[in-house]
C-alpha cells in the first residue's frame, strides 16, 4: 500500500528513528503505525513510546481544589489563538469550578450542570462556539478526594495559576498539616508532570500495554540466541524494569534522582510524625492521544517517499 508522508512524520516524532527506517517499517507493517512503532523498538531503532509526543490538540487544562477534593478538566479548541482568548479562559475557569462541586468524572454530567451565568454548561459552550467562531469541546474530567489530608494542584506551562498545558493533582491522605502536605504534594506533582507515570503502582498498569511490552521484550531477548530459560528471565527482568519506571510509587524522584517516590512520601510522614499516603493522582496533558490532521509536511519527506 502507499505510505503517506503524514504516517512517516508521525512515526518519526513518536520514535526518533530515521526517515528511511520509518518508511521501511511502515512498508513491512502495511502502513500500521502502531505495529511500525513496535517493529522499530524490536530492532532497537526507537526508544519506548512517549505518549506526550502525540499531543496535538489545542485548548487548556484547568484545575480546581478545595481542601480534600480537587478536579482537572480539559477543554479543547481548534487553535492556540482561541486558547489565549479571555472568553475561552473565563469559560475554562468557571466550568472547572462547576466540576469541583459535582464530584463526578462524567463529562455529560458536567455539560448538563447549571452554569453560574444561566442555562447549562453546554449552553455556555454553544455560545462560545458561536461568538468565538471555532469549535470547542469539554474532552474529559477527573475528580480526586481524600477523607483527611490535602489535594495539591500543579499547572505546568501555565497561562494562569489554575490553567495551562499540563494539569496535575496529588491526593495525600494524612492527619499532617497543610504546611507539610502542600510542599510535599507540590514537589510530587512537579515530578508527575515531568516523569509521566502510567499508574499509581505496578498493579494499576494497563494490561494491554503490559502484554505489548512483554511481546517486544520477548522478541528482543530471543534475538540474543540464549536458551529459552535464560530468555524468559531476560523478559521478566525487562518487564520488572518497565513497571518500576512507569508506576509512580516506584519511579525515582526527579528532585534527587535516587529516591523512589514511595520512600519520599514515607520519609515525609516520619519527619512530620504522621503517616502520609499518596492515594491517587491525575495528570492531564493537553491533547494527549488526539491525532491532529497534518495540513503540510516538509519537502524532505515527500522527496524521500518519492525515491
Amino acid at each position: 500500500m502507499a505510505i503517506t508522508a503524514a504516517a512517516v512524520k508521525e512515526l518519526r516524532e513518536r520514535t526518533g528513528a530515521g526517515m528511511m527506517d520509518c518508511k521501511k517499517a511502515l512498508n513491512e507493517t502495511n502502513g500500521d503505525v502502531e505495529a511500525a512503532v513496535d517493529l522499530l523498538r524490536t530492532k532497537g531503532l526507537a526508544a519506548a513510546q512517549k505518549k506526550s509526543s502525540r499531543t496535538a490538540a489545542e485548548g487548556l487544562v484547568g484545575v480546581a481544589v478545595e481542601g480534600t477534593k480537587g478536579v482537572a478538566v480539559e477543554v479543547n479548541s481548534e487553535t492556540d489563538f482561541v486558547a489565549k482568548n479571555d472568553q475561552f479562559q473565563d469559560f475554562v475557569t468557571t466550568v472547572t469550578g462547576v466540576a469541583l462541586n459535582l464530584g463526578s468524572d462524567d463529562v455529560d454530567t458536567l455539560s448538563a450542570a447549571d452554569h453560574p451565568a444561566g442555562g447549562t454548561v453546554q449552553d455556555a459552550l454553544t455560545n462560545n462556539i458561536a461568538t468565538i467562531g471555532e469549535n470547542q469541546t469539554i474532552r474529559r474530567m477527573k475528580t480526586v478526594a481524600v477523607s483527611s489530608g490535602l489535594v495539591v494542584p500543579y499547572v505546568h506551562n501555565a497561562v494562569t495559576p489554575t490553567m495551562g498545558k499540563i494539569g496535575v493533582l496529588v491526593a495525600l491522605e494524612s492527619t499532617a498539616g497543610a504546611d507539610v502536605l502542600e510542599p510535599l504534594g507540590k514537589q510530587i506533582a512537579m515530578h508527575i508532570a515531568a516523569a509521566f507515570p502510567q499508574a499509581l503502582n505496578a498493579e494499576g498498569l494497563d494490561k494491554d500495554m503490559m502484554e505489548r511490552e512483554r511481546a517486544i521484550a520477548k522478541e528482543k531477548a530471543a534475538e540474543s540466541g540464549k536458551p529459552d530459560n535464560i530468555v524468559e528471565k531476560m523478559v521478566d527482568g525487562a518487564m520488572a524494569k518497565f513497571a518500576k519506571e512507569n508506576a509512580l510509587l516506584s519511579q525515582i524522584f526527579v528532585m534527587d534522582n535516587k529516591t523512589p517516590i514511595a520512600q519520599v512520601v514515607e520519609q515525609a510522614g516520619k519527619d512530620a510524625g504522621a503517616e502520609i499516603k499518596l492515594t491517587e493522582y491525575v495528570r492531564f496533558q493537553l491533547g494527549e492521544g488526539i491525532e491532529k490532521k497534518e495540513e503540510d509536511f516538509a519537502a524532505e519527506v515527500a522527496a524521500t517517499l518519492g525515491s
